[in-house]
């Protein structure tokens, strides 16, 4: 009885390692992908709008004028500059 458990528990256990390792291709692969820029999946990705129209549709979706907006950003700005002074 023995030796059945611990061949079934060697067998879990490189199941666990192959899934592991698997898992582990999969994140080196997006952070590849990052790192690149996501030039590799450019082509095969549909266009996608402007920032201008996409800025423009978000605005619109969540009822901000365009004062808000560029107070939102220039706070945006500020916190990131006074938290690289901060490091």
């Amino acid at each position: 009885m023995k030796n059945n458990r611990q061949a079934s528990s060697q067998m879990d256990e490189r199941e666990k390692l192959r899934k592991f390792r698997e898992l582990d291709d999969a994140f080196a692969t997006a952070l590849q992908e990052l790192d690149d820029g996501g030039a590799s999946n450019e082509k095969a990705k549909p266009q996608e709008p402007p920032f201008e129209e996409r800025l423009q549709a978000l605005m619109n979706e969540y009822s901000q004028s365009s004062q808000s907006v560029a107070t939102l950003l220039r706070t945006i700005v500020e916190l990131r500059h006074s938290s690289r002074g901060a490091q």
